[in-house]
């Protein structure tokens, strides 16, 4: 009974670290404008995708940008490009850029 009721209490406290792993999202003033300029839809999508980044800053799809000296990711939305940093210390994702593929890079 005392061995089962500990690896419940393990199982709780590894549930709440994992819930409150949320981080905050901050947007360069390029990819804000982007947002802005953009049409609802795209806006939507983009904003959906980035929620869900804040939630999993490392999902299956994306790819991490070469020839940068920091470490950039990038997720695809169709045909645009989410271009990110996260930050551990201050639980942070940064947005760096919004653009079109053909842009992006």
């Amino acid at each position: 009974m005392n061995l089962r009721m500990e690896k419940q209490q393990i199982c709780l406290n590894l549930r709440q670290i994992w819930v409150f792993r949320v981080f905050d999202v901050e947007f360069s003033s390029h990819a804000e404008r982007f947002l802005k300029k953009s049409d609802k839809q795209l806006a939507i999508r983009l904003l959906e995708k980035i929620e869900n980044l804040s939630e999993d800053p490392f999902p299956a799809d994306i790819k991490r940008v070469v020839n940068r000296n920091e470490k950039i990711f990038r997720i695809r939305v169709g045909d645009y490009r989410i271009q990110y940093s996260v930050d551990y210390k201050k639980n942070l994702i940064f947005i760096s850029d919004i653009n079109k593929r053909s842009r992006a890079y």
